[in-house]
Order: C-alpha cells, then sequence, then structure tokens
C-alpha cells in the first residue's frame, strides 16, 4: 500500500487539523463540526468523557470554555491532562490529541463570554453544573433569579466559568478506507518539532 493521503513530512498536525476543521465546517452535513468528545481522569485513573465545542484552536493547543466547579472543571484541576476526539462521520475521518491542560487567559475568557447571548450568560450563573436539582423548575426559578439580578446591565462573566486549552503531545489523524485498510499518521511532540509515524490500521 502506499503511503497515506495523510503523510507529509512537513505538516505541521496543527495545520493539518485547521485544514480538517475547515473541511468539516464546509460540509452541510456536519451539524456541529467543533464538536468533540473531551475525556478526563480523576487522581486515581478514572475516567469520564463528555461532548464539549472548540471554541479556540492556536499554535499553543484546543480551547474550550465551562464551569470549573463542574466534573470535568474539578477533574482538570485535579489532574491536568486529558484528552480529545473528533469524529466528522460524512467525511470518514477523525483526530485523536492528547495532552497536558493549563488554563486559558481571564481576557481571553471575558472576551468570550461577552460575545455568548444574554440567555447562555445567564444559565453560566443559573446552572451549578453536575450537583443534583429536585426539579426542572429549579434551573428555571435561578434563571429568572439572574435575570431580576442583572436586569439593565451587562452580564460579567461568572467567577467559576472559564477556559482551559489542551497542550498537544499527541495528535493521531485517521481516514476510513475500504477493507478497513484505514490511513493513520501519529505526530509526537518533540520538544519545540514534532516526530510522526504511519501506523498499521
Amino acid at each position: 500500500m502506499s503511503e497515506p493521503s495523510i503523510y507529509d513530512a512537513s505538516m505541521n498536525p496543527l495545520d493539518l487539523f485547521g485544514e480538517w476543521l475547515a473541511e468539516a465546517k464546509a460540509c452541510p452535513a456536519i451539524s456541529e463540526p467543533t464538536a468533540m468528545t473531551l475525556a478526563t481522569a480523576t487522581p486515581d485513573g478514572t475516567p469520564s468523557a463528555r461532548i464539549v465545542l472548540l471554541k479556540a484552536l492556536s499554535a499553543e493547543g484546543f480551547g474550550f470554555y465551562s464551569n470549573n466547579q463542574s466534573r470535568k472543571g474539578r477533574e482538570l484541576s485535579d489532574n491536568p491532562k486529558a484528552a480529545l476526539v473528533f469524529y466528522w462521520m460524512p467525511l470518514n475521518k477523525q483526530v485523536r490529541i492528547e495532552g497536558v491542560i493549563e488554563p486559558l487567559p481571564d481576557a481571553q475568557a471575558d472576551d468570550y463570554f461577552a460575545s455568548r447571548g444574554r440567555e447562555k450568560q445567564l444559565g453560566a450563573w443559573a446552572s451549578v453544573q453536575s450537583t443534583p436539582m429536585q426539579a426542572r423548575g429549579d434551573l428555571e426559578a435561578r434563571i429568572a433569579e439572574m435575570g431580576a439580578r442583572f436586569a439593565g446591565m451587562s452580564v460579567p462573566r461568572p467567577p467559576h466559568w472559564s477556559g482551559w486549552q489542551v497542550i498537544p503531545h499527541t495528535i493521531e489523524f485517521w481516514i476510513q478506507r475500504d477493507f478497513r485498510l484505514h490511513e493513520r499518521v501519529i505526530f509526537r511532540r518533540d520538544g519545540s518539532r514534532w516526530a510522526h509515524a504511519i501506523l498499521y490500521p
């Protein structure tokens, strides 16, 4: 079999990811191209995973925002390592990312929070994320309470809501091919450079 079409020794994997993400955004069959599985773990290694949205992509890594008092927020604080998976089924492409967690700057979190719709801003204040509630009406009551609290003024970013980025040390690209002869290329960070290898499917 010839070298996979995703193999290019000169390609920076973050640049390649940007190209794949642009392709996913241009695909009408993909309703949320920035959706990614975020996997975290407790200090003793108990894993958990959920879908979040990629909100910042830079030369440093992959950024997202959430409640830092939620389960994922606590796990990211206690064990600052994470994995991400993007799977764009209509394109038959997947990207797996592993790395360490760093907080995004407060100013960047402020700017992103200010760009959100007011309802989402109020929801960030109202939701005590990952904790039990008695009934759906509890959340609706808290949203109404926050709406009254911030009536006539802009909604500031809550102190418990911020952003993180995954600084990758490994990025793997996968393309589905016939007869399960899939194409896989893995990039591993080696200091300031990226080493790469083709993997058996």
